[in-house]
């Protein structure tokens, strides 16, 4: 990670423990052998851009895209150009529906990590076209730290956890100082079930005014 960054010092230990070690390597051989997705200096894309010190909102996903040109380090994020992945698409329905959010032309969210919103995968690297091959390798480990760590500011912060597997990791949150919103994932899979009408984005603005925070300008 940049040295520039204020998870550096907080995450330093973990880079001392054994699985770390054996992660990097794995995730080294999967690089000599396949396309990896993200990029290597996108790996730590939403640490980069969303500090510890200013972490009001993490957005819990699980792997990134798989597809070429689409995983750029943010979760549910594609850079400008990208087609908007499905599971976004219902993102932006909700938006729309919840908050009245002209739905965009592209899927850059971007400028929602700008405003405080963490926006971490539990992991980080994928191969392409094989959704879940880097799973239980060790980045779990190292970002269920990081959920850990937000959770340990005392600062208010909102855990918005969309399906069975984010919402596993409510148990790493302290409830008794933070907003945990939750519901079935966007995917077309699921977002019927529930995701759609969750209204999740007021429901975050709600959390943070109620603690005397500013809300998030969803607008993209």
């Amino acid at each position: 990670m940049a040295p520039k960054t204020d998870w550096n010092p907080i995450l330093r230990e973990e880079f001392a423990k054994p699985y770390w070690a054996e992660l990097q390597q794995f995730v080294a051989e999967e690089r000599a052998r396949h396309t990896v997705f993200p990029e290597p200096d996108e790996v730590f894309a939403a640490l980069h851009r969303t500090p510890h010190a200013d972490t009001r909102v993490l957005l819990l996903g699980q792997d990134p895209y798989h597809g070429p040109g689409q995983a750029h380090g943010l979760c549910f994020s594609v850079r400008h150009g990208t087609d908007v992945p499905p599971s976004l698409v219902n993102i932006h329905k909700e938006l729309h529906d919840d908050l009245g959010i002209a739905i965009p032309e592209h899927g850059n969210l971007e400028s929602w990590a700008a405003q405080g919103v963490l926006m971490l995968n539990a992991t980080l690297t994928v191969r392409a076209r094989s959704a879940g091959s880097h799973q239980k390798r060790g980045w779990e480990t190292f970002t269920d730290r990081v959920i850990r760590t937000v959770s340990d500011k005392t600062d208010h912060v909102v855990f918005i956890l969309w399906g069975s597997f984010a919402r596993r990791k409510a148990e790493l949150v302290d409830r008794s100082r933070h907003t945990i919103i939750e519901s079935p994932h966007p995917s077309p899979l699921s977002a019927h079930r529930g995701f759609f009408g969750s209204k999740p984005f007021s429901a975050t603005n709600d959390a943070l005014t109620a603690h005397a925070q500013q809300p998030i300008d969803w607008a993209l």
